[in-house]
């Protein structure tokens, strides 16, 4: 009997669907024509033991035993899960061909992996599971995937890096938040003051903007504009370019800080002659921008409906397994493989009858256009997402939903349009003895531009061929104006100048928007240029599936708070960071973790490496953390446990979000962090091997077998 194992009750019915009938329906699997049977996990079966479970000392939170660091490593099964894992277990013993169908990424590849080595699946049969990867719910994608499947063992480097970074946030979660929660008691503050690898920097990333906005002075600058006139009657707006001799009265930026000196030049050039000393035109052009991966979407809908990630991350797991009409949304990647090109006439169909409003979109896409997001190299163990080849009545659909589906699937049909082209010109004037520069942008050819959504901006930026437009985000982008026709020499007429009033602005509070940009590019943010340099081919603060969760986390707890559009750190947020340790409230650290369990996975690390280095630097960063009280907690009230009473619902937790860190990883590692009931280790003298303990609470041997020998490396 061959037995398909998915990660979630969705996919076990799509894989059922596309298997040999009739179908027998039994609990917790689905039994097919041919004797074969689909079942499933529930996202993580098993979790992390709780620390008493390994020593009852552990129960009390107390400064002498840290750090927790576990020899043997065990798990243990999840309450609510108890009876699928009957199911999978009495399963898994009957068949004779194993199939992981669990999504493909490295956490659903540890999920399934760690459930076959806890039920005893070992050795030679542990070789022989295949891997199914599946990333289109739809009939025909499926059986394409089920007609490729592949050795689960070349997938291994995914599993040994889940596992890595699963047990790492573990270790650091429960080590720092007990050793910073403990520290807070001594000044009298009686709150759970959880630390994360990822959740923390991502607060300070928030408590230091709010600082550089308050501590803020504006000053004001005065820029000078001239309004001149050529021969035949057009006229245009032209600004001044401050000399050499000005310097004294500029600020670092080149800003004039003196108004006498702009009013000074007001009345010297108007009325006069200004004279055409050069032209310079430089025609630019802007390719499509990619489909969408989690991220880039997320941002996107932030701007465009105002959705936080954590809501644009549930209607796209809505529209991925209820409505089968997008891709696997939790991608890392914005590209597509070349075969996929096949099936573009049935996609952007099925987008023309399900959004009408796009049909004239589809109708002037050229369809034969191949164009850089089709690249095999750079398709990794997902695609882009994209829209399916499903029709689909969209009255179905509610509101948000809809939008998002036509937000996929109009940068879809991006793909299939010309270039943004036009035109950037610069001007060169001498007037009174002082230079001016005017500067427009035409718009050769609308391109891709021409498919953005009806906004202000939008009809400039896309506007239609010799009219001219400003480049949209492009900051450096010209004024939008019509320039005459010029050449050098000309005369022209200054009819009048004027001072415009200027502020210099801070920093604008993050959003949803932003701080998911600021998350996705955090190089910006990294203090080592060592650093900065290999992060810039990183993801970044947390993982595509992992930063919705991470944001909503500092939210539950109350590190962050919403005034309007804006995300601010609270008083408690503030005093968080400000009491820890530099290196754990900057994302440096972090972000050379997530580089380092890339390299796990592209088999150019193992876990040793980084597992190693890290349990060293632990000591160090709890002996840092008690240096100094911190005082800033005296007079903070610690939030009320909302949850916690007679008919009060505990928060639900996404699938796999840590309470300690936010990232996504085992739920118990995540409940460790933050509560009483904090998953532990075992305290011993080293971790340095993923070593399983024996008896049914081992972690994966077969993944920490693949450690130990370097197959990962």
């Amino acid at each position: 009997m061959k037995l398909y194992i998915a990660e979630k009750p969705s996919l076990g019915r799509a894989i059922a669907a596309v298997l040999p009938k009739p179908h027998r329906k039994e609990d917790g699997c689905i039994w097919l024509g041919n004797g074969d049977c689909v079942s499933w996990c529930i996202g993580h079966l098993l979790e992390q033991a709780e620390p008493e479970a390994y020593d009852p000392a552990f129960k009390q939170w107390q400064m002498e035993h840290l750090p927790i660091v576990p020899e043997s490593w065990q798990l243990k099964p999840r309450p609510q899960s108890r009876k699928q894992l009957s199911v999978l277990r009495k399963l898994v013993k009957q068949a004779d061909q194993l199939v992981h169908a669990g999504d493909p990424d490295r956490e659903g590849q540890l999920l399934v992996d760690e459930v076959l080595d806890y039920l005893g699946v070992k050795g030679q049969r542990f070789e022989a599971v295949k891997r199914c990867l599946i990333s289109d719910l739809n009939p025909q994608s499926v059986l394409r995937s089920l007609a490729d499947l592949r050795p689960n063992k070349e997938f291994m480097p995914l599993s040994v890096s889940a596992l890595a970074r699963s047990r790492a946030d573990w270790l650091y979660g429960i080590n720092m938040t007990r050793a910073t929660t403990l520290q807070g008691r001594k000044v009298g503050f009686q709150g759970l003051l959880s630390v994360g690898r990822v959740q923390t920097p991502v607060l300070g990333l928030v408590v230091q903007r709010d600082a550089e906005i308050e501590h803020f002075q504006s000053k004001a600058y005065f820029e000078v504009w001239a309004q001149l006139q050529t021969a035949t009657g057009d006229t245009f707006n032209a600004k001044w370019l401050p000399s050499e001799a000005c310097r004294p009265h500029q600020d670092e930026e080149g800003r004039v800080l003196n108004r006498s000196l702009a009013d000074n030049v007001v009345q010297r050039i108007q009325g006069q002659t200004a004279t055409v000393e050069s032209l310079k035109g430089k025609e630019g052009r802007q390719l499509a921008p990619l489909p969408y991966n989690l991220s880039a979407l997320q941002i996107d809908a932030a701007k465009r409906f105002g959705l936080s990630a954590k809501q644009v991350l549930d209607l796209c797991q809505q529209l991925y397994e209820r409505h089968k009409l997008i891709t696997y949304p939790r991608s890392d990647c914005r590209y597509l493989p070349v075969q996929h090109f096949q099936e573009v006439g049935k996609v952007t169909h099925a987008i023309a009858t399900n959004c009408t409003g796009l049909g004239d979109a589809v109708t002037h896409a050229n369809l034969k256009q191949r164009g850089r997001a089709w690249n095999d190299a750079r398709v990794t163990a997902h695609h882009a997402i994209i829209p399916t080849e499903r029709q689909l009545d969209t009255a179905k659909l509610d509101r948000r939903e809809l939008q998002l589906y036509e937000l996929i699937a109009r940068q879809y049909l991006m793909q299939f349009y010309d270039a943004w082209c036009y035109r950037d010109t610069r001007v060169f004037l001498t007037l009174s003895g002082g230079q001016f520069e005017a500067r427009a942008r035409q718009v050769l050819q609308p391109g891709w531009k021409a498919l953005l959504p009806a906004t202000k901006k939008n009809k400039a930026d896309a506007s239609q061929v010799g009219d001219v437009a400003s480049s949209g985000d492009d900051k450096d982008a010209p004024p939008i104006q019509t320039l005459p026709d010029l050449k050098q020499g000309d005369s022209l007429l200054c009819l009048q100048a004027a001072v415009k009033d200027k502020q210099t602005q801070p920093l604008k509070h993050f959003t949803d928007a932003t701080l998911l940009a600021a998350m996705t590019g955090i190089a910006r943010f990294v203090s080592d240029p060592d650093t900065r340099r290999i992060l810039r081919d990183t993801d970044g603060l947390g993982t595509e599936a992992t930063r919705a969760g991470i944001i909503e986390l500092l939210f539950q707890r109350q590190f962050l708070q919403r005034q309007g559009k804006q995300i601010r750190a609270s008083e408690i947020g503030n005093a968080l960071i400000n009491s820890l340790p530099e290196a754990v409230a900057t994302p440096d650290m972090t972000a050379r973790w997530e580089a380092q369990l890339e390299a796990i996975c592209e088999r150019q690390s193992n876990y040793q490496g980084f597992m190693q280095p890290l349990q060293q630097s632990l000591q160090a960063l709890i002996v840092l953390s008690q240096a100094n009280l911190p005082t800033a907690f005296g007079a903070v009230q610690a939030p009320a446990r909302k949850w916690r009473g007679k008919g009060a619902k505990k928060p639900k937790r996404n699938r796999g979000t840590t309470a300690a860190n936010g990232s996504r990883a085992k739920p118990g590692a995540g409940k460790a962090a933050g509560a009483s009931k904090a998953a532990g280790t075992n305290r011993a003298k080293s971790a340095s091997r993923p070593k399983p303990a024996a008896g049914r609470g081992s972690s994966s041997s077969s993944q920490a077998k693949s450690a130990r020998s370097g197959s990962a490396a």
